[in-house]
């Protein structure tokens, strides 16, 4: 499936560069006559919304990591050496 995916990548990029006539746009900042376009809306609670996005995201990262810490040990794939801990 990954690699469907990146040979219909490779194939998008190689149509993207036989196109030599790509007009390259701007985002508008004034009309058609001159006039300056009004400030765009902000978006309320937006640190808010940044925080309820990466704490979770955070947190079930620290999740799947300890599993996957876990079950490297158990089959004895990754064991810390008992040297490694000499702080006498």
């Amino acid at each position: 499936m990954a690699i469907f995916r990146l040979t219909r990548l490779v194939a998008q990029t190689r149509n993207l560069t036989k196109h030599e006539n790509v007009i390259q746009r701007r985002t508008a900042t004034t009309t058609p006559t001159g006039a300056i376009l009004p400030e765009p809306e902000k978006t309320p609670f937006g640190l808010l919304s940044i925080v309820l996005a990466v704490v979770p995201g955070l947190l079930i990262g620290a999740a799947i990591s300890k599993n996957i810490a876990n079950f490297l040990e158990e089959n004895e794939l990754f064991v810390p050496s008992d040297d490694d801990d000499d702080d006498d």
